[in-house]
């Protein structure tokens, strides 16, 4: 399993990478092989801005259906359109293509409630 350690983990299995005031979001390696094949993501929330732990779309893998939470507050900027076609890619690259939503961080200082790669790795038992 892949532990990226530039990126900020939430107990609810999603990862922040920061650039600036951007943070993008997607679900970690965990999630995508505890969902197994993912067959849509679901994001009308561009626009639109979240609260922390705020549901912000929904992911649906072949035997499931799992809500994607906000690690961090913010403003949704941009989703991922190629999802629409290619969900899948969340399985094959969830940290680079794979990624769902691009934020503007409301509140950098949530980011230090978030786990790094190793507490992130204890938190899944990996």
């Amino acid at each position: 399993m892949n532990f990226p350690a530039d990126l900020k983990y939430s107990k609810e299995h999603e990862w922040v990478r920061v650039e600036g005031n951007t943070g993008t979001i997607g679900i970690t390696d965990f999630a995508q092989k505890e969902l197994g094949d993912i067959v849509y993501v679901e994001v009308e929330s561009v626009g639109e801005n979240f609260d922390k732990d705020a549901v912000f779309g929904t992911v649906e893998a072949v035997k499931t259906v799992s809500d994607l939470f906000m690690p961090i507050a913010g403003k949704v900027l941009e989703k991922n359109s190629a999802l629409n076609d290619k969900p899948e890619t969340v399985n094959t690259d969830p940290y680079g293509q794979g990624w769902m939503i691009k934020i503007e961080i409301k509140d950098a200082a949530e980011l230090s409630g978030l786990m790094d790669a190793e507490a992130y790795k204890a938190h899944v038992g990996a």
